[in-house]
């Protein structure tokens, strides 16, 4: 049998030998190959017009957790479809969860052999937030949250402790859902960099470098008809006529 990394080099491995076999292998009507024959008859073929979406459907109901189990292995749905049916479409090389005619998440398929381990729990933490938006207190021992980016995990451990920390570190995660991930991340780095590791801080840095990606304006260059034809002097003494003079009115 060949040793294959994964499931992708296998398939890789396996359309590369077809195709060589096909070389050799003589057609047996057709003078020539497999392959001479098919590259005569490609010209002919009628174009796909739409490639063949193959999956098995079932359907299944999240748990309480927000997991929807398949073969060994469970996998994690957004939080506001708890203890709901759902559709799962399962493909050879991925898990598509489907609800309410739309699409909601989707995973790499975990495919177990063995069974005598407790089969695996692929977590995504965003679609958690909704939970510890109403119990920021989940957000440490949570099992979904373990995998957080290194610069979020910095974030979290020095917030730990601090009061209203948890509660800050749900609002920080929570800016994933109005802007880029990436973008959001790059400015926890930086707070983390200045020492300054607090909510208005990341939002700060987080706003100006979304700004920053806005074109700059041209400078404006003013027409020659706004140019001074008499420049002003500095006389002070013009400031006399404008004081009170003797039984006279003020200035207003």
């Amino acid at each position: 049998m060949p040793q294959a990394a994964s499931l992708e080099a296998l398939n890789a491995w396996l359309e590369q030998r077809c195709l060589t076999l096909w070389e050799e292998i003589p057609h047996g009507v057709e003078p020539g190959s497999v392959a001479a024959t098919w590259r005569q008859e490609v010209g002919c073929l009628m174009p796909v017009r739409r490639i063949f979406d193959g999956f098995v459907d079932e359907t299944k109901r999240v748990s309480p957790t927000c997991l929807v189990h398949f073969g060994r292995s469970r996998y994690s749905v957004p939080a506001s479809f708890a203890n709901r049916p759902v559709s799962l479409r399962v493909y050879p090389d991925r898990i598509v969860v489907v609800a309410e005619g739309a699409v909601i998440c989707e995973h790499q398929r975990v495919i177990e052999r063995s069974h005598h381990g407790q089969g695996r729990t692929i977590y995504d933490w965003r679609r958690y937030l909704a939970v510890v938006q109403r119990k920021p207190g989940a957000l440490r021992n949570g099992a979904p949250f373990a995998e957080l980016p290194e610069a979020f995990r910095q974030l979290q451990g020095q917030l730990h402790g601090r009061a209203g920390g948890d509660r800050e570190m749900v609002e920080i995660l929570s800016l994933v859902l109005q802007h880029d991930e990436q973008a959001v991340l790059v400015a926890v780095e930086m707070a983390l960099q200045a020492g300054v590791s607090t909510k208005t801080h990341i939002l700060n840095l987080l706003h100006r470098l979304t700004d920053g990606t806005t074109p700059q304006v041209p400078p404006i260059e003013a027409p020659q008809a706004l140019v001074l034809t008499q420049e002003p002097k500095a006389n002070v003494a013009r400031y006399d006529s404008l004081r009170p003079r003797q039984g006279g009115h003020h200035a207003s």
